[in-house]
């Protein structure tokens, strides 16, 4: 499957199929910010958390929404065709938001490359573009890229890059049928993936490597940080004078980052959220 196909099938008119009504009292329940940032949802495998993501989407209202990359997952699209409901309920949740004035921009990521080819141009509302400059409430300005420029695998061994996706699927589908069993017993939602990637010290030490890397390349921009996802680790901490800001992912850690009407900047952890009331991890940025 060519990825012009992948792009045409997602954006067909069949794709956008009406999402089922909100429940009334939901206005009751809204969270509202300045700005959100999310990535990583995979949309188009099943490890995609849709139902989570549509339910923070119902509740989270913001004037600005950051698509940082990965949105949607032509590798695994382009291998076979997985596109459930759920999958097109986010999508016409986006483009709503878009028509009732959030504004949207859509950053590509190394899964959903095929956009990059439409940089510039604007899909219901929503913006395309390579990489994006914001400014806070309280005037910091953040780089916004999802990151995957600043990895080794992606750019010097393609094919190891899908090779290691492939095992990542794998570990995906194993995680989904623990959280089963999991959800059976009354537990709260715990990722496999997660927990292993923190206990192998070449992964550790990846995830260190490719945040200095980035934090480094926003010092040479001149900005006060940089916001990005790819690696699917959530952390918002300073690198040497630069705020690093990564938003997770919604396939392990369902995490996005949130900026308040003041400036201030935290990582909204929804899987504690909808366990615990008080699951919001304010960081204090």
């Amino acid at each position: 499957m060519q990825p012009d196909y992948v792009m045409a099938r997602v954006a067909s008119p069949s794709a956008f199929i009406a999402e089922p009504a909100a429940p009334a009292d939901a206005e009751e329940g809204r969270l509202r910010y300045r700005s959100v940032w999310i990535s990583d949802l995979h949309l188009g495998t099943p490890g995609c958390q849709a139902g989570a993501l549509l339910e923070f989407l119902r509740t989270v209202e913001c004037e600005q929404l950051f698509l940082v990359g990965d949105i949607i997952d032509g590798w695994q699209l382009r291998r076979s065709w997985y596109w459930p409901q759920t999958h097109n309920d986010v999508v016409q949740k986006l483009l709503r938001k878009a028509r009732k004035g959030c504004r949207v921009i859509f950053i590509p990521g190394n899964h959903d490359e095929f956009a990059r080819k439409y940089l510039q141009h604007s899909f219901g509302g929503i913006e395309v573009a390579e990489d994006w400059i914001h400014e806070t409430a309280d005037g910091r300005k953040l780089w916004i890229t999802h990151g995957d420029l600043f990895d080794g695998v992606i750019q010097c061994a393609r094919w190891l890059a899908h090779l290691g996706d492939s095992a990542y699927e794998f570990t995906l589908k194993l995680n989904r049928h623990l959280n089963s069993l999991r959800a059976r017993l009354g537990l709260p939602y715990w990722s496999l993936s997660k927990y292993l990637k923190l206990k192998v010290k070449r992964a550790v030490s990846y995830v260190s490597d490719f945040e200095v890397a980035v934090a480094r390349e926003a010092r040479k921009r001149g900005v006060q940080g940089v916001v990005c996802g790819h690696i699917h680790h959530a952390e918002l901490r300073m690198i040497d004078g630069i705020l690093y800001c990564n938003d997770g992912d919604w396939v392990e850690s369902l995490t996005a980052l949130v900026e308040h009407a003041d400036g201030e900047l935290e990582i909204l952890d929804w899987a504690a959220v909808t366990n615990s009331s008080r699951g919001v991890h304010r960081i204090g940025a």
